[in-house]
């Protein structure tokens, strides 16, 4: 009886450290997965219109601004999107649920409502759906970046309930604000993603770089995190 017990309790003790060590996993699981969208990252100059191959005029043609940074709260991170002068969209948080193995995109549009979308990324391009509540109609956005990471896209399409088509709507496509095509080639590394370091952060005389104002800021709470995780990404790189 006492040998059950003591066993009992271990496994009570065990737990707490277990559930604690898998969260953590999904946590980096997490972190790794968004880190397959660091080209999203940075502010972008977009027009919208309809879809190519559609025919555009002046009232159905808009201009807008995106920039995606990455945000951290403790040891989770997510992408951020703000969108300027948008004919749809506020702006949102991205995120990847690995339970679902899944990206999760949470938009907010102009009249304050939270649109949720579930999706995959599969080669190189970011599909996502939701299902309206009221319509039952089905929506999806496809983003991905192209011309080596200095142009985004992102598009819009509609499937009626009971429908088997999905029909285009509008895209928006948009230039990595103070780049062209032809993109310069890609030398400093964000110490805090991994991605294409835009800005220069220092510590104790060293120089460092970051892709936005999210890993800037997380860098400047906990620098020397950011770094030994940094030169243990580059030694695993060798």
């Amino acid at each position: 009886m006492k040998r059950h017990l003591w066993r009992a309790a271990v496994l009570l003790l065990a737990c707490p450290f277990a559930a604690a060590a898998a969260e953590k996993d999904d946590r980096a699981a997490a972190r790794e997965a968004l880190k397959e969208l660091n080209d999203f990252v940075g502010a972008w100059n977009g027009q919208g219109g309809p879809p190519r191959g559609g025919r555009a005029v002046a009232k159905d043609v808009w201009s807008e601004k995106l920039e995606w940074v990455w945000k951290f709260k403790g040891d989770d991170a997510w992408l951020q999107v703000r969108v300027s002068g948008g004919k749809h969209f506020k702006g949102g948080d991205l995120k990847y649920l690995p339970e679902k193995k899944k990206y999760e995109l949470t938009l907010e549009d102009l009249k304050g409502k939270k649109l949720v979308y579930l999706g995959e990324l599969k080669d190189e391009v970011l599909t996502l759906e939701r299902t309206d509540p009221d319509t039952k109609e089905t929506q999806r956005l496809a983003l991905n970046t192209a011309a080596e990471g200095v142009r985004f896209v992102y598009r819009s399409a509609r499937k009626r309930a009971g429908s088997t088509l999905f029909n285009n709507e509008y895209e928006v496509a948009a230039g990595k604000a103070g780049e062209a095509l032809g993109a310069k080639e890609k030398k400093n590394v964000c110490v805090v993603t991994g991605g294409l370091g835009t800005m220069a952060v220092g510590y104790k005389g060293q120089t460092f770089y970051v892709c936005c104002s999210g890993c800037r800021d997380a860098f400047n709470e906990n620098p020397e995190k950011f770094i030994k995780e940094f030169e243990e990404m580059k030694k695993k790189k060798k």
